[in-house]
């Protein structure tokens, strides 16, 4: 057979293959000529693989690795041939092996093996020949068809009802994983979406991509958003290299897949982009409109039976293109990855829509007036369409989606910068869920079960050496490769001839081999550092370390950690050096790179220095002032170098300067600032605070400290103290009860800013109306020192005083005896309280603290009522009124003199106030025997004389001044006398005073007695002690 043409030879190869085609036995010859030289007879083998396979899935096993050596054939039409075929293969395996719960070592091998072909094809994408491209896109499209599930929208051919789609698939599978399968599909789509906005490509790949697109949308409506956009960015920027021609031919194409998509039920929320973008093509409204489905037109198709066991696949297979070389594309930036895109022209768009009024865009218009050429385009002026809805909302919102998709692809927009932010916390996110994440690999990786050395081995043909490999402790037994029987061969015609390649004579080292030779030579180049310093190299092993380290993972970097923290102070440039290079091979990856490597040496290297008390604290501030940007984990360890007693200043001074030279993040540096100012610690909490309140003064930091000050004040209103105050995360309540302490936790920050805002004090006022009583407690003994701060002259505090919320009575009060306790009130504040009391709260409470700025009368007037409140708080008033507080200023005068106080409480009405009060206040006046002296009782007893009626309480006070000052006895016989002119004997109860203050004061006040009236001497009136007495009796 080798000897015969070409021609012939496939003739005969059809014939036999018909023979056989139910027959294994044979298919071993039929393999034997995948190594033929003719180009027509190794596509015939992959012809005869694929039917083969499809109609004995078991043949799978033995024959994929032959397709996969076919797969990497130097001949561009083999590999072409060998795509179309895997596209059929994938879905006959994927079926195959969801069939069954369980699947044999073998069939996982081969699973796996038709994975990595698939991650092949999918990588031929990026191929230099354009065919190949063509084909890899169509077998891209398939596997996102199949990777998808079919939903009741889904329209597809009737060919392929029975193909298989991921919604077939068990999702308790034991080797197959659902969700994983259905993340390859969405990352085929993104790389698909990525390969066809590449400015680089060709015409004939553009339209193979455009019509996959729409059989996409299509046949699976959830992606039909990713679609729509990325027309719209295609029409928005068409590739530069594509001729006249080909923008013709493009547009055209992008026309009819737009009609296809628009006429699909699913398309009713993009019907205005799509409208749009068929419009700018040049199709009349009239034809948009027929192609349009109605809104509520349903599916006519059924709903797709579910899968059902033994149900044969019916492959359709895809027409073999031609070979069309073209030169190899341009290289190009690679675009941002299309997702990121998508949302960055929405943003950007809304962005722009307002801005587009008329004015702004004539000043455009001007503008560019300017760059414009002398000469109209050819390719502008065979694709202009005029726009026959200029001006209307419509066409502004279209016109805005062009600018932002030529700006978003131009790498600026807020669009753009507001994707990057979201693509950072994605990652983030994505780095703490990392473990987990890892455990949901498609498959349980195990060692290939068939790779390309073990295909079926052909006489005459050749074989690839295979590298020796250290195989792992346990290898799943692999399927015994087909053996056929040999051939004779002839001479000059033993086939193909067998092609040197580099790679078959040298054995590559093994990972474990690598790293062993890059550890040693690192070594030698860190311990070499004497020696180098001698040569004056310094400079230059500093940098081959730092990028060696950097290129190279593992426990390499934590050596040279290591080694820098034994002396970080003369290793300092070799640690600035690695952490730049860090950064710098971040800055590479964008902007799919991540943080970690560069995290992890900053954290590694500020551990380091705190936990080095030897060291000088200085480089611990300069490495976190110089470091290109501080990360969450970096910035938990300034937190505890903050929180450190010893160092509290040196990392709040750091942490200072951060917030103000890092204005980008300056919001999360002042978040950790103010965390610590409610710290357990007080000397960490005092300096926080101490900072924060020159922080407040700067204008742009002043909101922010505000904020936070009152929403921790808000904290107070919860009626247990949320966990936010125990170190938890989230904002919930915990089952204890408030404390002194946690309270306290909450107005630290708050009451510091009182005395530098005195606005504050309102919202202080509307949290203790809503706090428990626990709370209040703690917040009136909390706020001496803020409020003394404020002064009584303060118009936010007056203002306070004069609108008093309901139910922040005793805060006010409290403030008012704060402000008075040392100085006497303002007459601002006085009235402010006048008012207060007479017009809206009537508490007479409210004039204890001003009591000594009020009227004579108002004192008087008040004290009935001052009188019957709790002892304490009486003892309190009188101290005001007759000076004896102690107070460090300038006692003010009392609007009443000792005399006059007790003159008054005589002189109360018993109608308005008890007996028993008064008695009790009298008794507190004559308890100040320092104030109250014989000469001022003398004085107060002459004008109680003189009042008419009698003071019920007269005698009462003229025996207890006596008691006290026995040296007024004469005093008192005089005032006896002028009782007995006034006819005390009219008044009950005075006169039973009188009565028992003769009896104290006999014999002395016999002398008085002798003057009554004889009616008034007579024993009924007069005790029988008294009447025994001889000179009565005569």
């Amino acid at each position: 057979a080798a000897l015969i043409p070409t021609d012939e030879k496939l003739a005969v190869l059809k014939q036999v293959c018909i023979l056989i085609s139910s027959n294994r036995v044979f298919t071993v010859e039929m393999i034997a000529f995948q190594t033929d030289k003719s180009i027509e007879v190794r596509k015939f083998v992959i012809g005869f693989i694929e039917e083969a396979c499809k109609r004995d899935n078991e043949l799978l096993l033995r024959l994929i690795a032959n397709l996969n050596m076919l797969l990497k054939d130097e001949s561009v039409n083999v590999v072409k041939k060998a795509i179309l075929t895997l596209t059929q293969l994938y879905r006959v395996t994927l079926q195959w092996l969801v069939r069954p719960k369980a699947v044999s070592d073998m069939q996982e091998a081969c699973w796996d093996l038709v994975t990595q072909m698939k991650g092949d094809v999918l990588a031929s994408l990026d191929s230099e020949n354009d065919g190949v491209r063509t084909h890899a896109i169509k077998f891209t499209e398939s596997l996102i068809i199949t990777l998808s599930p079919r939903t009741s929208d889904s329209d597809i051919p009737k060919r392929q009802e029975g193909d298989i789609s991921l919604d077939k698939v068990p999702k308790d599978h034991s080797y197959i994983r659902y969700d994983v399968l259905c993340e390859e599909g969405k990352s085929a789509l993104e790389k698909l979406l990525k390969f066809m906005v590449h400015p680089a490509i060709s015409s004939i790949n553009l339209t193979t991509a455009l019509g996959s697109l729409a059989t996409i949308a299509r046949q699976r409506p959830m992606f039909m958003s990713e679609v729509v956009q990325a027309y719209e960015t295609l029409h928005a920027n068409l590739p530069p290299t594509l001729a006249k021609s080909q923008v013709s031919s493009v547009r055209k194409n992008l026309k009819l897949h737009l009609v296809a998509v628009l006429k699909h039920p699913c398309s009713l929320e993009f019907q205005g982009q799509i409208s749009t973008l068929l419009l700018d093509l040049g199709m009349p409204q009239s034809e948009i409109t027929r192609s349009t489905p109605a809104v509520r037109e349903q599916r006519k198709r059924p709903r797709h039976e579910q899968y059902t066991e033994g149900k044969k696949v019916k492959m359709d297979p895809i027409e073999d293109d031609e070979d069309k070389e073209e030169p190899a594309p341009l290289t190009a930036p690679k675009p941002a990855a299309v997702p990121v895109a998508q949302s960055a022209i929405d943003l950007t768009a809304e962005f722009l829509h307002p801005l587009l009024n008329p004015e702004n865009v004539a000043n455009l218009v001007l503008i560019s007036m300017v760059y414009l050429p002398d000469v109209m385009p050819a390719s502008f002026q065979a694709t202009y369409t005029p726009v026959e809805s200029a001006g209307t909302d419509a066409q502004i919102k279209h016109l805005a989606r062009l600018m932002a998709t030529q700006m978003t692809a131009a790498g600026i927009g807020p669009g753009l910068e507001q994707c990057k932010a979201r693509e950072d916390d994605a990652i983030k996110e994505e780095d703490n869920d990392e473990d987990s994440g890892s455990k949901d690999l498609l498959i349980k990786r195990k060692v290939p079960g068939v790779m390309v050395g073990q295909a079926i081995s052909v006489v005459g043909g050749y074989t690839e050496k295979v590298p020796a490999v250290e195989a792992p402790a346990t290898v799943k037994r692999l399927p015994e490769p087909i053996v056929p029987t040999a051939q004779t061969k002839m001479t000059g015609a033993s086939g193909r001839k067998k092609v040197f390649r580099l790679s078959d004579v040298i054995q590559p080292f093994s990972d474990t081999q690598i790293e062993k030779l890059t550890s040693r030579a690192v070594k030698r180049i860190l311990h070499s550092e004497k020696a180098i310093a001698q040569s004056g190299m310094s400079h230059v092993r500093v940098k081959l370390l730092s990028r060696l380290v950097t290129q190279f993972e593992g426990m390499m970097k934590e050596d040279v950690l290591e080694f820098i923290l034994d002396d970080i102070r003369t290793r300092s440039d070799l640690a600035f050096s690695l952490l730049y290079q860090e950064y710098n091979a971040y800055l590479s990856q964008l902007p799919s790179g991540l943080l970690d490597s560069y995290d992890h040496c900053l954290y590694t290297l500020l551990s380091g220095l705190q936990e080095k008390p030897e060291q000088r604290d200085g480089l611990f501030t300069k490495l976190v002032l110089e470091a290109p940007i501080i990360t969450e984990s970096a910035l938990e360890v300034i937190r505890r170098y903050c929180e450190d007693e010893s160092r509290v200043y040196l990392g709040m001074t750091t942490l200072k300067e951060l917030i103000v030279k890092r204005p980008s993040r300056q919001f999360q540096y002042l978040h950790v600032l103010l965390d610590l100012s409610s710290h357990e610690k007080e000397k960490v909490r005092t300096t926080a605070l101490a900072f924060l309140k020159r922080m407040y003064e700067k204008d742009q930091l002043r909101d922010y400290i505000e904020k936070f000050g009152l929403n921790y004040l808000q904290l107070l209103v919860h009626p247990n103290p949320p966990s936010l105050l125990f170190g938890a995360d989230k904002d919930t309540e915990v089952a204890s009860p408030w404390t002194e302490e946690t309270v306290r936790q909450c107005l630290f920050l708050y009451l510091s800013l009182l005395p530098l805002n005195h606005r504050l004090v309102h919202e202080l006022a509307s949290v203790y109306t809503e706090a428990i009583a626990d709370i209040k407690r703690s917040v009136l003994r909390a706020i001496e020192q803020p409020i003394r701060g404020m002064g009584m002259n303060s118009p936010e505090l007056l203002l306070l005083v004069e609108n008093c919320p309901k139910g922040a009575e005793t805060l006010v009060t409290r403030c008012l005896h704060i402000l008075t306790d040392k100085v006497p009130p303002s007459p601002e504040l006085v009235e402010r309280v006048r008012d207060l009391y007479h017009k809206r709260v009537p508490d007479v409470r409210f004039l204890i603290p001003v009591i000594n700025g009020l009227e004579k009368n108002e004192v008087i007037q008040a004290l009935p009522k001052l009188i019957k409140l709790n002892p304490i708080v009486v003892k309190e008033v009188f101290n005001r009124l007759l000076g004896t507080q102690h107070s460090e200023g300038s006692s003010s005068v009392s609007p009443l003199t000792p005399g006059d106080l007790l003159i008054a409480l005589h002189n109360i009405d018993s109608t308005k106030c008890d007996m028993k009060s008064i008695i009790k206040a009298t008794n507190l006046c004559f308890g100040e025997r320092n104030v109250y002296t014989s000469e001022v009782l003398a004085v107060v007893m002459q004008q109680l004389m003189e009042n008419s009626p009698l003071p019920m309480l007269l005698m009462r006070t003229v025996i207890q001044s006596l008691t006290m000052y026995p040296r007024l006895g004469g005093f008192v016989m005089n005032i006896l006398s002028r009782l007995i002119v006034k006819q005390v004997w009219k008044y009950p109860k005075v006169w039973e005073g009188f009565v028992k203050c003769c009896q104290r004061t006999k014999p002395q006040s016999y002398s008085v007695l002798l003057q009554l009236p004889p009616a008034q001497k007579c024993p009924r009136c007069l005790p029988g002690k008294i009447t025994s007495h001889g000179i009565l009796r005569n």
